[in-house]
C-alpha cells in the first residue's frame, strides 16, 4: 500500500500525530506539508491532518480536501473535547470541503492550546465553543492518543486492502 500523509500544524500538535501515522502505516508512506498542496495522484490512501479554524479545517487543509478524489482519512487536532458538538461540526465541514472523496474513516483529537492565544479566546464576548474543553487538552496529543488513533487508523487502512 502506498500512502500520503498531508498534515498542516500551528502549534505542533498536528505535526506529531502525522509523523506518529507515518510511523506505523504499514507500506510506503511519504509525508509532505499542506501548504504545498501536493499531488494526491497515485495513492492508496491520502490521511489529510489539520487543525481548526473558526470550526474548520485550516485554510491549507482547506484547499488540499477541495482537490480530494480517491480514499482518505481525516484528522483533525483542535482544544475541543473530542466528542463535542464543535469537533463534529468541523469534522462534518472537512467531509463536505471534500466532496466526492471516499472518506474510510476520520479521528478527532484535542490538542494543546498555545496559552496566549487561549487566552485571547477567553476574552472574546462570545467565548469560542472549544474554550471550556481546553484546560482538559493539556498535555495532548499524548500516547493514549496515538494508541487510538492507531486503533482506528489501521481499522479503515484494513477496510481498503
Amino acid at each position: 500500500m502506498k500512502s500520503l500523509i498531508i498534515y498542516s500544524s500551528k502549534t505542533g500538535n498536528t505535526r506529531k500525530l502525522a509523523e506518529a501515522v507515518c510511523d506505523f502505516l504499514p507500506g510506503e508512506t511519504i509525508v509532505k506539508p499542506a501548504m504545498d498542496n501536493p499531488s494526491q495522484e497515485g495513492y492508496d490512501l491520502v490521511v489529510i491532518c489539520f487543525w481548526l479554524q473558526g470550526g474548520k479545517p485550516d485554510p491549507n487543509s482547506a484547499k488540499v480536501l477541495e482537490k480530494s478524489t480517491g480514499k482518505i482519512f481525516l484528522l483533525a487536532t483542535h482544544g475541543a473535547a473530542a466528542d463535542s458538538v464543535h469537533a463534529a461540526g468541523a469534522m462534518a465541514a472537512a467531509r463536505e470541503l471534500a466532496g466526492s472523496a471516499d472518506v474510510v474513516g476520520e479521528f478527532n483529537c484535542q490538542g494543546e492550546v498555545n496559552p496566549d492565544f487561549l487566552k485571547k479566546a477567553a476574552a472574546k464576548k462570545p467565548q469560542p465553543p472549544w474554550v471550556q474543553d481546553a484546560a482538559d487538552a493539556v498535555g495532548h496529543p499524548d500516547a493514549n492518543d496515538i494508541a487510538e488513533l492507531k486503533k482506528v487508523l489501521l481499522e479503515a487502512v484494513s477496510s481498503i486492502s
